[in-house]
């Protein structure tokens, strides 16, 4: 279900909408527990999936040596997926507000 290219159509952190010039050539490309981000720069790891929590391990890239917790839900043909930056524990919800290292993107599938 999550393996894919995906497209973000929105994206906040620490509580502040990003504009979409922040983001418009970005994706994100999912293949079972591998993962490719696409922006200022290239960043793959491996993701472990279970009862809606990933553990985003980072091997190549900016992000290598980092481990992020989030939490995802895929309905109405969206995946949005909220992230803790710090990696100290999931976000219990999706939400941002006042969380200045919780990152949350709304993707959608590439055609």
């Amino acid at each position: 279900m999550l393996n894919g290219t995906w497209l973000p159509i929105a994206q906040e952190i620490g509580g502040t909408q990003l504009p979409a010039t922040a983001f418009e050539k970005q994706k994100l490309i999912i293949k079972d527990s591998n993962y490719t981000v696409f922006a200022e720069s290239i960043d793959k790891g491996i993701a472990r999936y279970k009862d809606r929590k990933m553990d985003i391990y980072g091997k190549d890239g900016v992000n290598a040596g980092k481990h992020f917790t989030a939490i995802y839900i895929y309905q109405n043909k969206q995946l949005t997926i909220c992230y803790n930056l710090m990696g100290n524990n999931y976000p219990e919800a999706f939400d941002t507000k006042g969380k200045p290292l919780y990152f949350l993107a709304v993707f959608k599938k590439s055609k």
